[in-house]
């Protein structure tokens, strides 16, 4: 697929992220473009079929356009941009006294798509994806590597969606309507691997880490997590229970953390304390 010419000027700046950056189209409202760093042309273009392939499965996400690329030889897809959304975080961070609120929404969101049947055949299944991290990871010792391959092995298998990156600030809204952003890493599987995601970004996370990216102090994303997971699991779960069930998954997060940033990171590998 070749990518479609555009030009930056036609754009502004409006956020970034570890893979690269957004922007608004300058007249058009409609239009958005996730902009990757330079060097990366094949991630964008996998990112965009598979962008297309979960929205025709009926996933609540912006509609994918186009792969393109820039007069400096970046390259990104075009998507139809949700005017006046607002992420879960900014909105808890905006707004404290809501966060039950915003966190049982958000819940609400998790739980439909952890319901949802994929095809098997044509997504990847996520033991797959950490079977890779962990032989791709030179900080894990084989003793080490042996425990966490079996835990995964372990875990039951689920045919249902997985975003791959379930931070809170990945799911969007305006009005009543909702949606998932960033799906480049869509894939099934149980859902314990993703409600990891959401543990370690709400409790795991550095404050500085937390205050920056999720615009909120660490003690409001705690709560943000003390009011997800009875919505999640149940008000019949107590909650360190549901913490306790997560926690393992959460630490597993570090073979894509350390992938990364390559270099330990003992602060998430505290979580795998019992598998290892």
């Amino acid at each position: 697929m070749d990518p479609i010419k555009i030009s930056l000027s036609d754009y502004v700046l409006s956020g970034g992220g570890a893979n690269g950056e957004s922007y608004d189209h300058k007249t058009d409202p409609s239009v958005m473009l996730k902009l990757y760093f330079p060097g990366k042309i094949q991630q964008p273009l996998d990112e965009m079929k598979l962008a297309r392939k979960v929205y025709e499965m009926g996933i609540p996400t912006p509609e994918p356009g186009e792969y393109v690329v820039t007069e400096d030889g970046r390259y990104g897809i075009r998507f139809k941009r949700i005017v006046g959304k607002k992420s879960y975080s900014r909105a808890t961070g905006d707004e404290p006294e809501k966060v039950a609120k915003y966190a049982a929404e958000f819940a609400g969101m998790c739980r439909q798509l952890h319901a949802t049947r994929v095809d098997t055949s044509v997504f990847e299944n996520v033991k797959d994806r950490y079977y890779r991290l962990l032989a791709e990871n030179p900080f894990f010792t084989s003793a080490q590597k042996d425990k966490l391959g079996k835990f995964i092995a372990d875990t039951p298998d689920e045919d249902t969606a997985i975003h791959g990156d379930l931070q809170f600030s990945n799911a969007i809204f305006v009005g009543d309507k909702r949606y998932f952003i960033d799906l480049g890493d869509f894939c099934w599987g149980n859902h314990l691997f993703d409600v990891g995601m959401v543990y370690l970004c709400c409790c795991l996370s550095g404050e500085d880490f937390i205050k920056e990216t999720f615009h909120m102090p660490k003690s409001l994303s705690i709560k943000f997590w003390e009011c997800f997971a009875p919505e999640y699991f149940g008000a019949d779960v107590p909650l360190k229970e549901a913490t306790e069930l997560v926690r393992p998954f959460a630490g597993l997060k570090t073979l894509i953390v350390e992938r990364d940033t390559r270099c330990p990171m003992p602060e998430f590998r505290a979580a795998l304390e019992s598998i290892l």
